[in-house]
């Protein structure tokens, strides 16, 4: 089995480093090295390719999901409250502008 070559990964691997190659696209990372970190995220938290026989399946490490989700929430932590409140009452009237533009 040549270098790269996926075909002994499993459905939801897969799946889960396209979500992952997705996210890092959003966040102004290349194609090509995205899709580098979410193979090695996927190979770090489920030891590689699972596809194969019978005894297959060992726990997965999520820590490395775990350390991205709290990384993300240190935007709105790094705000102090009167900023938050005046995101919340501005998201909560675009809201209700939206909606009324949408029933009629």
């Amino acid at each position: 089995m040549p270098r790269g070559d996926k075909s002994k990964y499993t459905d939801k691997q897969e799946r889960k480093a396209d979500h992952i190659a997705e996210s890092y696209e959003q966040r102004g990372v290349s194609e090509g090295e995205a899709e580098r970190r979410a193979w090695a995220t996927v190979n770090k938290e489920s030891g590689g390719g699972n596809k194969s026989g019978s005894g297959r399946g060992h726990a997965e490490n999520h820590a490395s999901s775990r350390k991205g989700g709290k990384i993300g929430g240190k935007a709105a932590a790094s705000r102090t409250a009167a900023e938050r409140s005046a995101s919340a009452k501005k998201a909560a009237e675009t809201r209700k502008r939206n909606a009324e533009h949408h029933t009629h």
